[in-house]
């Protein structure tokens, strides 16, 4: 047993966008450890949110570490743009990517850190080959494109199976959850085996959202395998 403190990645789809300045400045304030930016493309997923402009503007300002999830259909065509943009993780999804290895590769190449994201239907055995060159695996806890869903249960065995894979292979890569993560289910999350924990609306809508992130982030009693 021992004591693990997640990361906590505050997301910004969840801000408010006429105050988006201020809500990054409260992020900068808090012991939040990453911000998490979500790109969506109303094609790979239902919904359009924001894009290069506004990752350029805010990365400028930022002072975590900027963490960029793509829902969006040929990633390997934006790469480039986003590292340039200030992203200092990319995460692709794993069923957008015909060449994922490829896509992994350039996104190194461009001196970001490479992520993979897993959709809640997608099986953990399709990291098999390539876990061990990944930096960050993401695993959807809600459908992917719009905010403020319920976590999926299943989840939970999700991360296991990750867990259990990275320690396998002998993998580096952090474990991300992103989805429906509030202070009532942080810590089973963490326990499952979490590393970074994304909140949204828990953050956004809560009264008192530096408390909220402060929260989330408090260590949890974790079994090691």
């Amino acid at each position: 047993m021992e004591k693990k403190t997640p990361l906590i990645a505050p997301s910004l789809l969840a801000a408010n966008f006429l105050e988006i300045g201020k809500d990054v400045d409260m992020i900068n304030n808090s012991v939040a450890d990453w911000l998490h930016l979500d790109v969506m493309d109303g094609r790979f997923v239902p919904n359009i949110s924001f894009g290069l402009p506004v990752i350029s503007a805010v990365t400028k300002v930022s002072k975590k570490v900027n963490d960029v999830h793509l829902m969006i259909e040929e990633p390997e065509k934006y790469a480039e743009a986003f590292a340039k943009a200030g992203a200092d993780y990319l995460t692709v999804h794993i069923e957008a990517c015909r060449h994922l290895h490829r896509n992994i590769q350039q996104i190194k190449g461009l001196g970001m850190k490479a992520g993979v994201a897993l959709n809640p239907h997608t099986s953990v055995s399709q990291l098999e080959n390539i876990i061990t060159d990944l930096d960050l695996v993401l695993i959807m806890s809600v459908n992917p494109g719009f905010g403020g869903q319920h976590f999926i249960d299943q989840t939970y065995i999700k991360l296991r199976q990750v867990r259990d894979l990275i320690r396998r292979t002998g993998s580096n890569a952090l474990i991300e959850v992103d989805g429906g993560i509030t202070t009532q289910n942080a810590a089973l999350v963490v326990e499952a085996g979490a590393d970074v924990l994304v909140a949204g609306s828990s953050v956004f809508a809560s009264h008192d959202p530096v408390a909220t992130i402060r929260e989330l982030r408090q260590p949890v009693t974790v079994t090691i395998p």
